[in-house]
């Protein structure tokens, strides 16, 4: 990447962090470029050359954010179709830790991304979770159809409501711990990989 190009990237990233900061007190409809300018600290044509509207702008920092969650665990490939069964159960240390780093790395992203999950598309995210990738898990697992949406329910939910409670406190207790307590707490084997 040449100096131009990195400074470009820093400036999109600046204002990337502007508009989530912004969405933390302001409804999405009432962000102006102005006050995305005034709080990424660049002028109103500097935004223009990156974007035609605060819409854009919003793809762009949801994009930021799904890759930062992605590279948490870039050394986690999987095939959904390929992998064992205990391969398949995610409620392990190979993958609450990568996890939990993020959203402590991440609160206030996170903490947003529950408070307003229509701007982020959380209900589409969570329906493609489920198809793609918990669905055929399940079926290793011989679940029946009709119950699958209730256990999917109880581990993602569950899951979310111990991790916002621990965001909550400011994320004092340590990732591995907590990790440990929501394995005991579904009754899942620990197992290293």
């Amino acid at each position: 990447m040449n100096k131009n190009e990195s400074k470009y990237f820093n400036t999109a990233l600046l204002m990337d962090e502007a508009l989530l900061i912004l969405l933390e007190t302001k409804e999405f409809e009432f962000i102006t470029i102005k006050e995305i300018c005034l709080k990424a600290g660049v002028n109103r044509s500097t935004f223009y050359l990156h974007y035609q509207n605060v819409n854009e702008l919003l793809v762009e920092a949801i994009e930021m954010v799904n890759k930062r969650f992605y590279e948490s665990f870039k050394n986690k490939k999987f095939d959904v179709y390929k992998a064992s069964k205990d391969e398949s159960f995610f409620i392990t240390l190979n993958y609450l830790i990568p996890y939990l780093n993020f959203v402590k790395d991440n609160k206030r992203i996170f903490k947003l991304i529950h408070d307003k999950p229509e701007i982020f598309g959380s209900k589409k995210l969570t329906e493609y979770m489920y198809k793609n990738l918990f669905s055929p898990i399940l079926d290793k697992y011989n679940v029946k159809d009709e119950d699958k949406e209730y256990v999917f329910t109880f581990f993602t939910q569950g899951t979310l409501a111990i991790v916002l409670r621990w965001v909550g406190k400011g994320c004092i207790e340590n990732v591995e711990d907590l990790a440990n307590t929501i394995i005991s707490l579904i009754g899942y084997e620990n197992k290293k990989d």
